[in-house]
């Protein structure tokens, strides 16, 4: 057994010391995430804690259309031709700029269709601004540096960015007169501050090189990466705005504090997803055997359950050791101890699509996939929002969501793709 491990570690290294590095980031900005979760959800109320979190899943969305969807061929470059990412970063740059308008007339949409009645303009477009500019830059600078090979400073640029917004959360808690309005200022400074920080210190030393046919070219990829990452944010995020529209901001606040739970579940197999991907981008052929492809799945939903299980135990034994305000909903959790792998999975089949080249196979499936949630949702959601009724019910959405995903992705793998550049 010992000879056998020995034998894989010395086959595999690099991939074990890259995922180590990427964990150690995802273990870091577990941890923060965790306090940052604690003084927002008890700093402010439970429904003010729901309009906050369906606000924030309203920017991630609209964060997928910044310079539409061209951070895709500037991974791909950072992964297989490093030397073109100053090309390419200017290209993103530019593309940042033109998307500008259709941002803010999406965001303007949004909030007059769901928000206008529980939020003030400008505190709502406060949390816009910080998801959809300053951390989805953020994370640009990542995915650029992941993309080179450079997990260590991604790691540490990730722990960074979330220990800024730690410290704003735990700086806001300490305050007598907090609200929704005083934390959005608070979320928009650290979030600003992260920005430049990534901006700086961390964006790889390049010579920005304008090269319009080359950005023409990847135009198709580009669009079609940034239509399927609005549609898989539609389907993870869009379920709190639907919550909210049913059952109001007390009603949001407790179900998104049971899938902030969940997702925190997700840290680590994020990071192998990364690896996968930039695997599969190298070597097609290297999920092709469906004992490999079962292996991963069974990983991914046994990290998964493991972690939410551990969580939901600590909170029984402890049901306010995360505050009070989570306490209301901890005693919940045990109702939904399949949700984060379900989730998770899906997730990982969408990465499948992308790193295979499958961009336009990947919106079909999260398209179904999207309509298939928000329609078993408010299915639930009408029939009644006791959380006793609607908690174990999410298993049963989530598997059917996860069934969905399985044939269709796997369907769409039969046919063997060549190296995606």
């Amino acid at each position: 057994m010992i000879d056998f491990a020995k034998t894989l570690y010395a086959r595999h290294s690099s991939v074990i010391h890259a995922y180590i590095s990427m964990t150690s980031g995802s273990a870091g900005r577990l941890v923060l995430s965790l306090v940052y979760f604690i003084c927002i959800a008890n700093g402010l109320s439970i429904a003010e804690f729901g309009l906050f979190a369906t606000a924030s899943a309203a920017g991630i969305m609209i964060s997928r259309v910044l310079a539409f969807g061209f951070m895709s061929p500037l991974y791909r470059v950072a992964t297989v031709k490093p030397l073109l990412v100053g090309t390419y970063s200017a290209g993103f740059a530019a593309g940042a700029l033109l998307s500008l308008p259709l941002i803010a007339v999406l965001c303007l949409a949004v909030y007059y269709a769901v928000f206008a009645r529980d939020i003030g303009l400008p505190v709502f477009l406060g949390f816009m601004a910080a998801e959809i500019i300053c951390w989805r830059g953020l994370e640009v600078v990542v995915i650029v540096l992941n993309g080179l090979g450079r997990f260590g400073r991604a790691a540490l640029l990730v722990i960074i960015g979330t220990g800024i917004r730690t410290a704003a959360a735990l700086a806001f808690s300490l305050l007598h007169f907090a609200s929704l309005g005083t934390w959005s200022l608070f979320y928009l400074g650290a979030n600003v501050l992260a920005l430049l920080i990534a901006v700086i210190w961390f964006y790889p030393k390049v010579r920005l090189r304008w090269r319009l046919h080359l950005y023409i070219r990847r135009w198709g990829d580009s669009v079609s990466v940034a239509g399927a990452e609005v549609l898989f944010y539609i389907q993870s995020e869009f379920d709190k705005i639907a919550v909210l529209a049913i059952g109001g901001p007390e009603v949001s606040g407790v179900y998104a504090i049971i899938m902030r739970l969940a997702d925190l579940t997700a840290l680590p197999v994020r990071s192998f997803n990364t690896l996968l991907v930039q695997k599969i981008m190298r070597v097609p052929g290297t999920i092709s055997s469906w004992r490999t492809r079962l292996t991963i799945e069974a990983l991914v939903a046994a990290i998964s359950f493991l972690a939410i299980a551990a969580m939901a135990i600590y909170l029984w034994i402890f049901p306010y050791g995360l505050g009070n305000n989570v306490a209301q909903a901890a005693s919940y959790l045990m109702a939904v101890l399949l949700v984060p792998s379900f989730r998770n999975l899906i997730e990982y089949h969408s990465e499948l699509l992308y790193a295979t080249g499958r961009t336009v196979r990947r919106m079909t499936n999260l398209v179904i996939a999207g309509i298939v949630k928000v329609a078993l949702l408010t299915a639930v959601f009408k029939t009644s929002t006791d959380t006793a009724y609607w908690a174990p019910l999410l298993n049963g959405v989530y598997l059917a969501l996860y069934v969905a995903s399985f044939a269709l992705t796997y369907s769409a793998l039969r046919r063997e793709k060549g190296r995606v550049i």
